[in-house]
């Protein structure tokens, strides 16, 4: 990322609006309006060549007549002028366009957007856009833009890849009281990125929490790795995770969505919060601007209501932070402020009686105290009380005990009054909603990051003791023979980066198979060997459990004949043997070559699992041991693993290394590898590893 000239592209300090008109109700004109109804203090220059002012603004024939310089040009010209302004803008020494103009590659004009943004970068340009609404910041008094007016100020940026959604979230950031610095939009990602516009946001000084609308991202990689160096909370709302959506969002925006559970897992990889919706982005980004992150797993909940108490409760577990029964002390102290009938225990309730009086000293108490890693604290509007005083109270509780590194969110549940506190509240920092279900899922957000930013934070080292040589010499022969991958070959390669793969060879005759049985050791199955039969089983190529020379022979016919029965044309390789490996628990490795992120691995158990369940998580490759074996705790049959019902606990140690080790494999074969998996892989108890039965690999 060059930041001087994405400085120059997003806080210029002079504007060219190339296509502004003087005739109300044109997009030229509202932008050229914007900018001076948000007084932006740079110059600004309207070019025209029909018109001699806009807005008592003089105007310009073309951009190489503007006398002064020009950082950052707003394109509002047809496509079809594209490719000349932008030389006219290289010429002049523009940093950046904003292109506000449509009719590119969401419309398959790939070719014209790619031209513009070849001759953009001929002169050290870059290209926002196209497709998109403009830019808004607050700080920079700029609105260079179609939307209506700057947002509703505060501390966060929005990058949106929908315009239309921009504008709505500009009107509605003041009906939600949730502030932001910046909204900038993004449209069709020409150029500029997600990735680019996190690594510059993360330098802003006016920016503390960065929020994305995201359709499709063109380089996952580029953005994995921007968040994971950014220093800022960063919340995205993908859409298009379903098939349709997918779809949809590909129509609009001319991107790939890619898979839903491949972004939720490139998410987390990163250090990125989930947003569920988009007032879910809201309630989260406001948390999120306003507060540190949660580090701990022990919330505290104060409320004068039990009902809204027991909201808060069920939403704890259902956002992943559990309440805990509070310490005997802290519950000793609190149960100075409440009646006998009140209760301390988690939620502490302070009863309907509770005034200024009780609120201020326990949650001075309850914040200061360590085993209190989050503070979320509730509020129902009484006759006998005022929100106002009671907001105010919570936030001198708060500011007396000098703690800066832990979060408190709030939930005032009434009338036009509690609304007044919490805009009181979110004014001076801590962020009110007007639910309990809400203050906990922002406070959910707020471990959700802490938890994350450690995942991202994870080193992933190398394995060294792996041979990609020879990997790479058998798919060049399997290349050169133009075919199909056999199984055999398919465990070498595995072999090759240290996974443990079962004994397996490759008969040409009954004789030889029989030999390679007795050295392997009996019980051994038997399976056909052929490119071209990649089903085993469905051809009836498999036999298991054989214990003897003439059980070998029998079943090496049969085989070769079901076959040639199957697909008579065939190229059969021969008959593997392979050993019999004992029961354990079955789980299966799979990989992908993902159009956004690239290598990817699954994960999951076998069997019924994965084939019905869908139950299956994912990583973009590589991934460290400790990443892996987070993996495996995210699948509903986590606890077959960690051994349920008597079961002895698998070695989940060992099952993590493996991953890690595949994943490594198909990032240094990605080139080549279009998809993989091991199924099954038996996973034995803990000490007694693991042991890959069946392996495929298809080539690009």
């Amino acid at each position: 990322m060059d930041y001087e000239v994405l400085n120059g592209l997003l806080r210029p300090k002079a504007i060219a609006i190339i296509g502004a008109s003087a005739q109300e109700g044109k997009i030229g004109y509202t932008v050229v309006k914007n900018l001076i109804d948000s007084k932006y203090e740079g110059a600004i220059y309207p070019i025209n060549p029909k018109t001699p002012e806009i807005l008592g603004l003089k105007t310009y024939k073309s951009v190489l007549d503007v006398p002064g310089e020009v950082d950052a040009a707003v394109i509002v010209v047809p496509a079809r002028f594209a490719l000349r302004v932008t030389e006219e803008c290289g010429k002049k020494g523009v940093k950046g366009l904003i292109v506000i103009a449509s009719g590119f590659g969401e419309v398959g004009k790939h070719e014209l957007e790619s031209q513009m943004v070849e001759t953009a970068h001929r002169y050290g340009m870059r290209v926002l856009g196209p497709n998109i609404v403009g830019i808004l910041s607050n700080s920079d008094n700029n609105n260079a833009s179609f939307a209506p007016f700057l947002p509703f100020p505060g501390k966060a940026a929005l990058v949106s890849q929908s315009g239309a959604l921009l504008i709505a979230m500009d009107a509605s950031s003041y009906t939600r009281g949730v502030g932001f610095d910046k909204m900038i939009s993004i449209g069709n990602m020409s150029d500029v990125n997600f990735g680019d516009m996190v690594d510059w946001l993360d330098n802003d000084e006016n920016t503390f929490c960065i929020s994305l609308y995201i359709e499709g991202l063109q380089d996952g990689r580029n953005f994995i790795r921007a968040a994971k160096e950014a220093g800022k909370p960063i919340i995205a709302l993908k859409s298009g995770v379903s098939a349709h959506g997918a779809a949809a969002a590909a129509s609009h925006t001319g991107s790939l969505a890619g898979s839903g559970k491949i972004y939720e897992a490139a998410f987390e990889q990163a250090g990125v919060v989930r947003a569920a919706n988009l007032n879910n982005l809201f309630d989260r980004t406001l948390a999120l601007s306003l507060q540190p992150p949660m580090h701990g797993e022990n919330v505290m909940v104060i409320t004068n209501g039990g009902g809204v108490g027991v909201l808060a409760t069920d939403a704890a577990e259902r956002y992943g932070i559990p309440l805990r029964f509070a310490p005997d002390d802290v519950q000793t102290e609190l149960k100075k402020y409440m009646p006998e009938f009140g209760s301390a225990k988690n939620p502490a309730d302070l009863t309907g009686m509770a005034g200024r009086e009780w609120y201020e000293p326990s949650v001075k108490y309850a914040f200061a105290h360590p085993w209190v890693n989050g503070l979320v604290v509730l509020y129902c509007e009484t006759a006998m009380t005022d929100p106002m005083d009671i907001a105010q109270g919570i936030k001198a509780a708060v500011d007396s005990t000098g703690i800066k590194d832990k979060p408190i969110t709030v939930s005032f549940v009434g009338g036009e009054k509690c609304d007044a506190a919490m805009r009181w509240l979110v004014e001076n920092g801590i962020p009110a909603y007007n639910a309990p279900d809400l203050a906990v899922n922002a406070m959910g957000a707020l471990h959700e990051y802490a938890e994350s930013r450690a995942q991202a934070t994870t080193a992933y080292e190398r394995y060294t003791d792996v041979d990609e040589a020879a990997a790479r010499k058998i798919i060049e022969k399997v290349r050169a023979e133009n075919r199909n991958m056999t199984e055999v070959e398919s465990k070498d390669i595995f072999r090759a980066y240290g996974l443990p793969v079962a004994d397996t060879r490759l008969a040409t005759s009954e004789d030889e198979a029989v030999a390679l049985a007795e050295t392997i050791g009996y019980p051994v199955v038997l399976k056909i060997a052929s490119p071209d039969i990649l089903h085993k089983s469905d051809a009836g190529g498999v036999k298991v459990n054989i214990k003897t020379a003439e059980e070998v022979r029998a079943a090496y016919q049969e085989i070769l004949k079901n076959a040639k029965a199957y697909k008579a044309d065939a190229d059969i390789h021969g008959i593997v043997i392979q050993e019999m490996a004992p029961w354990g628990t079955e789980v299966i490795l799979g990989s992908v070559n993902d159009p956004t992120f690239g290598p990817s691995v699954m994960f999951g158990l076998g069997g019924i699992f994965v084939e019905i369940l869908k139950d299956v998580t994912f990583r973009v490759a590589p991934i460290s041991p400790a990443q892996a074996y987070k993996m495996l705790s995210e699948i509903k049959g986590a606890p077959i693993l960690a051994g349920a019902r008597g079961e002895a606990p698998r070695d989940r140690e060992k099952l993590a290394e493996v991953l890690s080790r595949y994943a490594q494999m198909v990032v240094d074969l990605g080139d080549v590898i279009a998809e993989s998996d091991a199924n099954p892989v038996i996973v034995y108890e803990e000490g007694a590893g693991v042991n890959i039965v069946d392996a495929r690999i298809i080539l690009k």
